[in-house]
């Protein structure tokens, strides 16, 4: 069989070297949980906010850290036009839903592009995590960016992550970096909770199920690497509706059947930290 290609790329390899890294909790939180896909378009923000207002629901204290730097989403989808509030030495979190929140798109025009380098990225990120006075957390969900890169080394070896859900569609496409995710993830020592199919099917009006993107192929991953399969989330143009509109279906309707997915998914962290 042909050798696997290694994960972590020979610029992350020399970062690592000769270093001892020492994981530091982020100051005011209990749980930090990543949300990641290593592949866009999979939903993987529509995914973050949802989990944290059904965790919100279910009782917890939440906040909601956006660390797609390139590409941040909270902003439009919770439809905050806030700036934190500094006291020259920490930022606040912007509170919506009850959910505490920080993204670089509070800082940055909507339409300002973030042409930055890697050191640049993992320094917004060591503010996010440092420098931000979140308060009294149970859980911190984090919006991972697509890919393996510097956002995921930096939260992996210098903050601690306590677990990683993965989301990706049933796609071919989409698996193929969802594989490499989850093998960083082992690689740096980071607990894969499990993953979610997402956008798994549509119901027509027929009651037929439509599988758009293909079919089963999210569990057959988690099968193969021994991960557990938490389940699949329908494709709903409310759940759109909702995101775009910056009330996502679980704050919007929290007896949609998709919100009651995400509260199973809630109770069921609750039930592994908590």
């Amino acid at each position: 069989m042909p050798k696997e290609k290694p994960v972590l790329t020979e610029a992350m390899k020399k970062k690592m070297q000769g270093k001892t890294f020492e994981k530091n909790p982020i100051k005011g939180t209990k749980f930090t949980i990543a949300i990641s896909s290593a592949k866009g378009g999979v939903g993987k923000s529509t995914f973050a906010t949802n989990l944290a207002l059904a965790l919100k629901k279910t009782g917890c204290k939440v906040g909601l850290l956006d660390a797609d730097i390139y590409g941040p989403s909270i902003p439009k989808m919770f439809d905050i036009n806030e700036k934190p509030k500094s006291d020259g030495q920490t930022l606040s979190p912007v509170i919506k839903y009850d959910i505490q929140c920080m993204s670089i798109g509070f800082l940055a025009d909507q339409q300002t592009p973030m042409i930055w380098r890697g050191p640049m990225v993992t320094s917004a990120i060591k503010t996010f995590t440092q420098k931000v006075s979140w308060k009294d957390l149970d859980f911190i969900i984090v919006d991972m960016p697509p890919g393996t890169g510097d956002t995921q080394l930096t939260f992996a070896q210098e903050i601690k992550l306590d677990g990683a859900i993965i989301v990706s569609t049933p796609q071919e496409v989409a698996l193929l970096d969802v594989k490499r995710g989850i093998k960083m993830f082992d690689k740096l020592g980071v607990k894969v909770i499990g993953l979610v199919d997402n956008m798994s099917f549509f119901l027509g009006d027929d009651g037929k199920r439509y599988n758009i993107f293909g079919e089963g192929g999210v569990k057959k991953t988690a099968e193969e690497f021994s991960k557990k399969f938490l389940g699949e989330i329908p494709i709903n143009p409310e759940v759109g509706k909702c995101g775009d509109d910056g009330k996502p279906i679980v704050e919007n309707n929290l007896d949609h059947e998709i919100s009651k997915i995400f509260l199973n998914l809630a109770n069921e962290l609750k039930s592994i930290y908590l």
